[in-house]
């Protein structure tokens, strides 16, 4: 079998998720590689949208800040900011990759604070840029992490990203977009959804290397379990040396695992 590691096999499977000519707005890191590779192999007409204003791209290789020129070249536009919340708001991106400190069963992310004291936290962190339009507006929020304890946990200490909320029907209830909302945990256990009536955390497929029991005590709450259990296909060759030669040739983000 062809060598690989949890980056790597978190990417690729991400990447396996996008279809042909859907759209998804990005940031940098494992997500941006996920769609670059996604374009060159799957889905050639994938639209990646940058949060700082880069519609549709041709990435000569992996930006560094979704400012970075890069993210604009040979773009079929080099909008703003403003241009791409206005996209996602009028329902016109269909995916997008998020991630943050902590995520809990129901898909809620925080990437503001640690503790439960908002103006005295025990660490603060970056905050939401455009990680609430993003998870609020597109159709399907997927999240790429690592998986342990400290990260998946019953209750977020700071809703930064809405989820599914509460579960059940409470998203709906809110008043965010009717049918958008969390779609796949990608980690490096397994590949969870959420069930469709209780809106719960659900496993559907396990890693290589990994087993049920792995992947519930490295996660702070109970996970549902699918009636029928896939195993995550490991990254092929060609997936492999696409990631590495053409998307991520320097490591900056297939080397961190």
């Amino acid at each position: 079998m062809t060598e690989y590691n949890s980056m790597e096999l978190m990417i690729a499977a991400a990447s396996r998720e996008l279809e042909d000519g859907v759209s998804i707005a990005v940031g940098t890191g494992a997500p941006c590689a996920a769609a670059m590779l996604a374009q060159k192999l799957y889905a050639p007409n994938l639209m990646i949208l940058f949060e700082a204003g880069g519609v549709d791209p041709r990435l000569p290789e992996m930006p560094i800040s979704v400012g970075d020129s890069r993210s604009f070249n040979e773009a079929a536009m080099a909008g703003s900011m403003a241009n791409i919340m206005d996209a996602c708001a009028r329902g016109f991106v269909d995916y997008t990759f998020l991630g943050g400190a902590q995520i809990d069963m129901y898909g809620n992310l925080n990437s503001t604070i640690i503790g439960g004291d908002y103006h005295n936290p025990k660490v603060r962190l970056p905050g939401s840029g455009g990680a609430n339009d993003f998870g609020s507006l597109c159709w399907r929020m997927m999240v790429m992490t690592p998986q342990d304890k400290r990260r998946f946990v019953e209750n977020v200490d700071f809703v930064t990203t809405p989820g599914w909320l509460k579960g059940g029907t409470s998203r709906a209830e809110s008043g965010l977009p009717l049918g958008a909302g969390p779609y796949k945990i990608i980690t490096n256990m397994a590949i969870m959804d959420f069930e469709e009536t209780s809106k719960r955390m659900r496993v559907i497929s396990v890693n290589p290397g990994y087993t049920m029991k792995d992947i519930q005590e490295n996660c702070g709450f109970e996970l549902l379990q699918a009636e029928k259990l896939e195993e995550t296909k490991p990254p092929t060759r060609e997936e492999l040396k696409i990631l590495r030669e053409e998307v991520d040739p320097y490591g900056y983000v297939i080397g961190r695992a």
